[in-house]
């Protein structure tokens, strides 16, 4: 990755304010222990970054490497589609 930008869960929040992503999660209940939610996070983060506008479907592929065992997907699921939202409508403004 010499010469690359790289990303992580840490530089995704603008100081102390959370990423729509991230407070979406909070908001939704879609994170538990904190283990996979640095993945969920980053890999939904990248997805809107491509496309401001995913169905669940797509949602679903893009965080599928990240395995939840704490709570089901559908709370995850509800605050990407919400960010996703938040997003669009923030920057229509």
């Amino acid at each position: 990755v010499e010469g690359q930008s790289i990303q992580t869960i840490e530089g995704i929040a603008d100081g102390g304010i959370l990423h729509p992503i991230q407070q979406k999660l909070l908001e939704y209940g879609g994170l538990q222990c904190g283990v996979c939610t640095p993945g969920v996070v980053v890999a939904a983060k990248a997805l809107l970054d491509q496309n401001s506008n995913p169905t669940e479907e797509e949602i679903r592929y893009w965080i599928a490497g990240n395995l939840c065992r704490c709570t089901g997907y559908d709370k995850i699921i509800r605050a990407i589609l919400e960010a996703a939202r938040e997003m669009r409508d923030g920057a229509a403004e």
